[in-house]
């Protein structure tokens, strides 16, 4: 008796064992499922998401562009002043007042010109003077040759008015004295005119020589007086770029060698200030006069400047900014609204021109579009999931997108892959 009750008591120890192992199992189980759809709800809600929204669309042209002065002064090289090379030059973005000293060029080349033609005056000066000198000795030989022709014609006269009293040959020769005399006086009167004719043109041809030498003189001194070049206004120095051969555009600096008229630097207006770009020919034909704009300037991250397009160029012209070969684009002028003490001419920009609206369009964000096997789509959320749903894009404008066809407005779109995430 008391072995089968040991064996009986001993099966159903077992048994109990048993059933507290499937309990626990199944226990086990479902909290799993339900740690696992807590988890995937609480990722779902976690997950960054944005909403589909019904609003204006606006399509953007965004472009870059610098700040610049309507009004500025063009410091530029000189004209007619030989090789110009810098040698020295004033700091980029330097404060200068008017008449400071902004580039010298080398003077070196204009200097022995102008020493060449000073040279030039003072030879043409001792030329003048020796060519009066010598025609100051000829009229005055002339001139007695003239008074002595004079007096031997009245000489003559008076004694070819003696023949009454003389022999007849006598007086014949009197009378051949007498025309001697006359056509002697005649050359030395022709004499004296002809050498002072010679006398004035000789002098005028060395004074003209003289002249023309000064002329040089003066172009000379004004070339060396324009290869230092001074400030003709308050302002902020804008170093202008250059092409540098085999190399890209870079500001000028002592060393380099300009062309007669290139731009150096340019001293702007500060109190009245635009933004300047270029566009190529297919997204100028996007702009119009008067389009609202957003300027970012990358030195003044903390504020955006409300502007609009104020020119178009009509044509297209070299673009010698943008790098070999030279392009032809269009110049484009955008007007700033407001203002700023921090804005200074040179910052660089990005504007945002609008140039069309949509008023009643289905909009999301760009980086809520993904692309899966060849197709654009958006994902979902449905309760503790994403759903990835086809969509048709109309257009995109910076970062949003006008959709289409798939998405209603209310709806919850992944900013990023679920399918993805960890």
């Amino acid at each position: 008796m008391l072995e089968r009750r040991s064996g009986h008591s001993g099966g159903s120890q077992k048994s109990k064992t048993r059933k507290k192992v499937l309990v626990g199992t199944a226990i086990l189980a479902v909290g799993g499922l339900v740690f696992g759809a807590f988890r995937l709800a609480n990722s779902a809600v976690n997950f960054p998401t944005t909403d589909v929204k019904r609003k204006e669309f606006v399509d953007y042209l965004e472009i870059k562009g610098e700040v610049k002065a309507i009004r500025s002064a063009v410091i530029a090289a000189p004209y007619g002043a030989g090789d110009l090379q810098i040698l020295r030059l004033v700091d980029n973005a330097t404060k200068v007042k008017k008449g400071d000293f902004l580039v010298e060029f080398d003077a070196t080349t204009v200097k022995q010109k102008l020493a060449e033609d000073q040279s030039a005056v003072k030879s043409a000066e001792a030329e003048i003077q020796q060519s009066r000198a010598a025609s100051r000795l000829k009229e005055e030989q002339d001139v007695t040759d003239e008074m002595t022709a004079k007096y031997d014609t009245e000489k003559a006269r008076m004694d070819a008015s003696k023949q009454e009293i003389l022999s007849l040959i006598e007086g014949e020769q009197a009378k051949l004295k007498l025309a001697d005399a006359e056509q002697k006086q005649k050359e030395t009167e022709a004499k004296l005119k002809a050498d002072r004719a010679a006398a004035a043109s000789d002098l005028a041809s060395k004074q003209q020589k003289h002249d023309q030498a000064g002329f040089q003189v003066e172009l000379d001194q004004h070339a060396l007086d324009s290869l230092t070049l001074r400030a003709p206004l308050d302002g902020v120095v804008a170093l202008q770029n250059h092409w540098q051969p085999q190399g890209s555009p870079t500001t000028f600096k002592p060393g380099d060698r300009a062309w007669p008229g290139a731009a150096i630097a340019e001293l702007p207006d500060g109190s009245a200030l635009k933004i300047s770009a270029r566009v190529e020919e297919a997204e100028r034909g996007q702009l119009k006069l008067g389009q609202t704009a957003s300027v970012r300037l990358d030195a003044l991250p903390d504020r955006n400047f409300d502007g609009h397009v104020d020119t178009i160029s009509p044509t297209a012209s070299l673009d010698f900014g943008a790098g070999w070969p030279v392009p032809r684009n269009f110049a484009v002028d955008v007007g700033l609204a407001g203002s700023d003490a921090r804005l200074t001419p040179g910052m660089g920009a990005t504007v945002r021109i609008s140039v069309d609206r949509v008023p009643d369009g289905i909009v999301i964000p760009t980086n809520a579009l993904f692309r899966k096997a060849g197709r654009t789509v958006a994902y979902v959320r449905r309760g503790s999931k994403f759903e990835e749903t086809p969509v048709e894009v109309s257009r995109q404008s910076g970062d949003e997108a006008l959709i289409a066809k798939g998405l209603e407005p209310g709806e919850r779109l992944a900013l990023k892959d679920p399918t993805l995430a960890k």
